[in-house]
């Protein structure tokens, strides 16, 4: 299929300066009337003057330009840190628990090198890299189970109304889709599992990743994922591979819908496009709608790898650590949407790349447990068709 990527550079400067350094002075440097950071060769912090960090965490700092900086609000920042206070201990270094999450939080909303944070934290680089684990670590413990789980009922009675609202398609509980996360690979004992085939021919070179599956609300948060599966790996196969899919074995959906990609199969609990070459009336305007439900999920994905740029990024992290790394980001990428958090790209002052959905791999249209669903689908698409004419 046709590599198609687009890509926004939000600012220009001129030679001999990487981008990554290039951001740090002019976040730093352009401001005038703030003290400015004098970083030396090894990585100190000249003495006398003030970190970025202590800049950014004093009281007259702007609250657009700690936005900018760290993809949240300050309350929502304070937030976190009085959250996880008491499971995150002051290391060897005696580093505040409140730098070591803005440590964390700066790393995954930029993507940037480990020697260019230990400068604007003023600590090694070992330490950044103990903290961003041990703060991922503690908000997949501490605040996934509040903030990204399964809605209870009285939550889910809103999910299908509003659902059903956007589409016209009744006792829709969430809208499914997966990602890739790009990994370094393993070195024993199954690399090429990991390859992936697809991206590795839209960059031009051998490519790696995991994949995220994740099934989300009408608002755009997170209520189950499914993370770490290897790159190779087929949406419908990594479904099969979630806890998700043994839930749903117990009963979880009887009565229910969770709309999936046509890279999905249609069984009695997915519910996704027709994916024949040639649709009738009422087959193409059933996907119209489904596509409805589909796009909120295809949102979410968007401004979840928008906001956490480390997941477009080649990881540093060894597998078992990044599983940690993208499940802190599926937390705050809900925390700072149920708190109002803006999405703002363009004025977030680092490149983004955006790339294009390719083409799903289709999964069979018959499935040898979706004899009813073919049906139940069938009478979805009539009934669309009926109300839209009357």
């Amino acid at each position: 299929m046709t590599d198609r990527r687009r890509k926004q550079k939000f600012s220009v400067y001129g030679d001999g300066c990487s981008d990554d350094e290039v951001s740090i002075f002019h976040s730093i440097n352009m401001r005038k009337t703030r003290n400015t950071v004098e970083f030396h060769p090894d990585g100190r912090v000249g003495s006398g003057r003030r970190l970025w960090w202590d800049e950014c965490d004093g009281p007259d700092y702007p609250e657009d330009e700690f936005r900018k900086e760290f993809r949240m609000s300050k309350s929502t920042f304070e937030l976190i840190c009085s959250e996880l206070r008491s499971v995150i201990c002051e290391d060897d270094e005696d580093i505040p628990v409140k730098k070591r999450v803005a440590v964390c939080i700066r790393r995954l909303a930029t993507a940037e090198p480990f020697r260019l944070v230990s400068k604007r934290f003023g600590i090694s680089i070992p330490a950044c890299r103990e903290s961003v684990l041990v703060v991922c670590s503690a908000i997949r413990t501490v605040l996934m189970p509040k903030y990204l789980r399964w809605p209870d009922k009285t939550s889910l009675r809103k999910t299908k109304h509003d659902f059903e609202a956007i589409s016209g398609i009744p006792n829709v509980v969430g809208s499914m889709s997966a990602t890739h996360i790009p990994a370094t690979p393993p070195s024993s004992p199954s690399p090429a599992a990991y390859f992936n085939k697809k991206q590795t021919e839209k960059n031009g070179k051998a490519s790696y990743t995991v994949a995220l599956q994740g099934v989300v609300d009408q608002n755009g948060f997170f209520t189950d994922v499914c993370i770490g599966w290897p790159g190779s790996m087929s949406d419908a196969q990594v479904l099969q591979k979630s806890a998700l899919f043994q839930r749903a074995n117990g009963g979880l959906f009887t009565g229910a819908w969770v709309v999936g990609s046509k890279g999905y199969p249609l069984m009695d609990w997915v519910l996704v496009p027709y994916n024949r070459r040639r649709l009738t009336w009422t087959q193409h305007g059933f996907n119209e709608k489904i596509g409805e439900i589909q796009r909120v999920a295809k949102e979410t994905f968007r401004r979840l790898k928008g906001r956490w740029f480390c997941l477009q990024k080649n990881s540093d992290f060894e597998l078992q650590d990044l599983g940690f790394v993208v499940g802190a980001c599926c937390v705050l990428h809900n925390i700072c949407e149920m708190r109002g958090d803006g999405f703002d790209s363009d004025h977030w002052g680092f490149e983004f790349v955006v790339e294009e959905e390719e083409e799903e791999e289709m999964a069979g249209e018959v499935d040898s447990r979706s004899v009813s669903s073919m049906e139940a689908r069938d009478a979805i698409a009539h009934n669309l068709l009926h109300h839209a004419c009357y």
